[in-house]
């Protein structure tokens, strides 16, 4: 069978630090080829080899039989990469990107539209729209519309699909199987296990090291501790019964049961409410999953919720804060954690958090007690003067969810917070959020881990600017009569008349 990708004892450092070590592994053509493993085990890094962004300190790679070092611009002609981050111009138009990159490759949208036009097709109603105005969903069509646009004989994917909705995770995978049946080449990074299980083989990568390759079966048991952990255990809350919070403190006017109540919520551009007459409440130390699909509404609940936004009618309280005339009280009394990274990567672990924490108004003496108890409880203790930009991935959201709660608020907003993470390091992200609950913090977290939502006390499921259910992970899988999470969103999802989303 003919190679696409030959690698061969392939080592990259940065400084002092080896992020990989003697890689070798092949990619038959028109194979789909899973790049998998934890948080900093290398895998950006080798996409960067293999796109000949980076140079490797020793070994051989050849992409389509060419030499990245020697014969890059040979390369770029017959290869399409989306990177982890959406990396396309937001204030252009959909048609605008996709004639932009097609230029980059000396063709036109003309002559490569036949390439795209089973992807392009479904977003092409929306040409006009700027990109940055897009759904996750709708993003993810362009970026691989841009990537495929020149007609490439490999495709280079690390975690495209993060932070987007089940329903539209599965729909790029279709688009990606048609791909392979048109003979391309895919390589794919993803922390996604039902997506691993649609590769052809997966290679397991850990500390820069190639620990494994074979079918996704084999190394998906070979490697149960990380990619299967055994689930957490915590105690449901109670559904009538108030909770009751351990805080010693709290400078929020909530003394009642629900910390978030909502009535009649709408909000609305123009004549399209994004949020269309929404009413719900949640109790204190309540862990409260906000599930929907990319552009269902979430995050503008969460934004008017949170006092950056303006509801157009209806009733909200907050920690006992109203969110018309009382935001910047809501502010001050609420953690926040949002979908992209928020600390400082230039600065230091112990200056990430001292910032926060006086920006929540905590005192010197305050910071000071708390700092070192912090670090120790999250094993950081040897990192206090470790700048964030250095730490893995899994690492900065830890540390992100535990500045948001520093300042012990009556609720913390999670937004998409474990984006992009392996199933061990999700796991341990838990163990905190249920310790926080544990100390009467309430949770507010929006999802796109199904076995995420599987963990929340309630969950509600928004479709089309509008709540479709809410009840308890159990009490819905019954009500519907499906056998996971997964399958209930999925059905309420496909509901959706929206067609933009």
């Amino acid at each position: 069978m003919m190679q696409a990708i030959e690698v061969k004892g392939i080592s990259k450092c940065y400084g002092k630090v080896r992020a990989l070590s003697e890689v070798s592994f092949s990619v038959n053509k028109g194979e789909i080829f899973g790049l998998i493993g934890p948080d900093g085990a290398g895998k950006t890094t080798l996409f960067r080899l293999l796109c000949s962004l980076l140079v490797p300190e020793t070994g051989e790679i050849r992409v389509e039989g060419f030499d990245p070092v020697t014969q890059m611009s040979e390369i770029r002609r017959r290869i399409g990469y989306m990177p982890g981050k959406f990396s396309l111009y937001e204030d252009l138009t959909i048609e605008e990107n996709v004639r932009f990159f097609a230029t980059l490759f000396d063709t036109t949208f003309e002559e490569g539209y036949d390439a795209i036009k089973a992807i392009y097709s479904q977003i092409e109603p929306f040409k006009d729209r700027r990109a940055g105005a897009l759904s996750g969903g709708m993003k993810q069509k362009l970026a691989l519309s841009c990537a495929l646009i020149h007609a490439p004989c490999i495709l280079f994917l690390d975690e495209p699909t993060t932070g987007v909705d089940p329903v539209s995770r599965k729909e790029f995978w279709e688009m990606l199987i048609t791909l392979k049946e048109r003979n391309i080449t895919i390589v794919v990074a993803t922390p996604y296990l039902d997506e691993v299980r649609c590769c052809d083989r997966v290679a397991f990568l850990d500390k820069g090291e190639v620990k494994g390759i074979d079918s996704p079966d084999v190394i998906l048991n070979r490697f149960a501790e990380i990619f299967n952990p055994p689930p957490i255990e915590h105690a449901k809350v109670a559904n009538t019964d108030p909770i009751t919070s351990t805080k010693e403190e709290s400078n929020s006017k909530c003394v009642g049961e629900h910390v978030i109540e909502v009535e009649h919520l709408v909000k609305a551009f123009g004549d399209f409410h994004a949020v269309d007459d929404i009413s719900f409440a949640v109790k204190r130390g309540e862990i409260f999953g906000f599930l929907g699909a990319n552009g269902a509404g979430k995050t503008t609940v969460m934004r008017m919720l949170t006092g950056l936004s303006q509801p157009t009618s209806g009733i909200g309280h907050v920690a006992g804060f109203d969110i018309r005339t009382e935001y910047e009280l809501i502010k001050r009394n609420i953690g926040y954690m949002s979908q992209k990274f928020s600390l400082y990567n230039d600065l230091t672990v112990a200056e990430n958090i001292r910032l926060f924490a006086g920006i929540y108004g905590m005192s010197d003496q305050e910071i000071d007690k708390k700092i070192n108890e912090l670090l120790a409880q999250l094993d950081f203790s040897a990192h206090k003067h470790t700048l964030v930009a250095r730490l893995p991935l899994g690492w900065k959201q830890r540390l992100a969810f535990s500045v948001a709660i520093f300042h012990n608020p009556s609720v913390v907003f999670l937004d998409e917070p474990t984006g992009g993470v392996d199933p061990a390091t999700r796991r341990q992200f838990w163990e905190l959020i249920y310790a926080a609950a544990d100390r009467g913090i309430t949770v507010f977290v929006t999802t796109h881990y199904m076995d995420e939502a599987e963990y929340c006390n309630r969950i509600s499921i928004m479709v089309d600017g509008k709540i479709k259910a809410m009840d308890t992970p159990e009490a819905l899988k019954a009500r519907f009569q499906q056998p996971d999470i997964d399958h209930v969103f999925t059905y309420l999802a496909r509901q959706s008349t929206r067609s933009a989303d």
